[in-house]
């Protein structure tokens, strides 16, 4: 290996770990990005299971079957929303 190519391939590595640094993640952009998935999954859950439970008590007698059906549709809705979202930011 001449020196010309040993000069091109130190600039490039050189290259190479600047672009990797720049682009490395901090704890403020992990937790922001923790913080986002959980929001994602968790808001369809709870808004399923207050609906159910409105709709529950708007029945005559012991029900729970909108709150449980509503629930696991809110659970399916949330770890779509989360699926999508990692996949858009990987």
């Amino acid at each position: 290996m001449n020196d010309r190519q040993l000069r091109k391939t130190v600039e490039k590595q050189i290259k190479r770990m600047k672009k990797a640094e720049k682009e490395r993640s901090t704890l403020i952009a992990q937790t922001i990005f923790m913080g986002t998935l959980s929001l994602l999954f968790i808001l369809p859950v709870l808004a399923g299971i207050y609906l159910g439970i409105w709709l529950d008590d708007r029945t005559d007698g012991y029900s729970i079957h909108w709150t449980i059906g509503l629930m696991l549709l809110g659970i399916i809705i949330g770890v779509v929303n989360v699926y999508l979202f990692v996949r858009e930011h990987k």
